[in-house]
């Protein structure tokens, strides 16, 4: 089980926090460090200092660390033309010496749109349709060829599609291009568009009860367009809540203000030996790599809990 660190800093937190908290992730082993996209606090919290955009802060860490990996889950479609963005992520990639990954969606938080001034479309999907194929079409053309492309929402025109990322795409050896996230919980169009283009699949604060059943929906497209199904990772986000006793739980709880019973039910929390029986049932579904949702961005100890007293049980 490939454990992450994920963040939310709009929630607040300055780059230096971010900072901080990815060394952790470094220092103790956890295999990557990933960050929300959003530009907007969410619930009571007044998101001082304020926002930080997610590629600025990743090609930052990207200088500042050597090993882990380093991504978003995820960046909406809405926020960034796709040529903008695959020509972002490459340099990213090449500051990190290809250590990047891209975790991509439809973008859902209306509030964040109209407090920016970033238009935000009632049908998004098919805009993010194109933009999957735009960014992996720039990326996948090769060097001294041009690329074209005319959809509903996006026209490139004789394009250099340029710069590369270091990185070979994981679907084509042949070709550039970092791996991609798509996840969801929808029936259809989402595992369908895992199977067409990502290298993951991820189920973020999915209700427990149908991890199987989702992930099985996702291994139907695969082998509906004759991809095998293994060689999508299946991943899972929650919200971590860890404690070396109950007391120290519900501490943990209280100060991301959360129900301690509500997180135990939900999430990755309890004691270690609850963590790692938690963990335990996500494999068994399917589940083999986790991104624990760390909200109180000043507890390094959290992290230092599960390094020491989960990891091991659960690699």
């Amino acid at each position: 089980m490939d454990l992450r660190i994920f963040t939310e800093p709009q929630q607040g937190a300055t780059y230096d926090d971010l900072l901080a908290v990815a060394r952790a992730t470094e220092d103790l082993g956890f295999d990557a460090f990933f960050r929300s996209d959003h530009y907007l606090s969410m619930g009571s919290g007044d998101g001082l200092p304020g926002p930080t955009d997610a590629w600025t802060t990743l090609a930052g860490l990207a200088r500042e660390t050597s090993r882990i990996r380093l991504g978003t889950l995820v960046s909406s479609a809405t926020f960034r033309h796709p040529g903008v963005l695959a020509i972002q992520v490459a340099q990213v990639d090449q500051m990190s010496g290809g250590r990047v990954e891209l975790g991509l969606g439809t973008g859902w938080y209306a509030e964040e749109h109209a407090a920016y001034g970033i238009p935000f479309p009632d049908k998004r999907f098919g805009l993010f349709t194109e933009q999957l194929e735009v960014v992996t079409g720039l990326w996948g053309t090769p060097v001294g060829e041009r690329f074209d492309y005319a959809g509903e929402h996006y026209t490139l025109t004789n394009s250099p599609a340029l710069p590369k990322p270091v990185q070979a795409s994981p679907l084509d050896p042949s070709r550039a291009g970092v791996p991609l996230i798509v996840g969801g919980l929808g029936p259809r169009k989402t595992p369908a568009l895992a199977a067409r283009f990502a290298s993951e699949f991820n189920l973020t604060f999915p209700p427990l009860d149908v991890v199987g059943e989702k992930l099985e929906t996702v291994r139907e497209a695969c082998r509906a367009i004759g991809r095998d199904p293994q060689t999508l990772t299946m991943s899972a986000a929650l919200v971590l809540a860890g404690g070396k006793d109950d007391a120290e739980v519900d501490r943990r709880s209280a100060a991301i203000g959360r129900d301690p019973e509500e997180v135990r039910a939900v999430g990755i929390a309890g004691t270690p030996t609850a963590m790692v029986d938690r963990l335990g049932t996500l494999a068994e579904q399917g589940i083999t790599r986790v991104y624990l949702q760390v909200l109180d961005l000043q507890d390094l100890d959290h992290l230092e809990l599960v390094a020491s007293e989960v990891m091991p049980q659960v690699r």
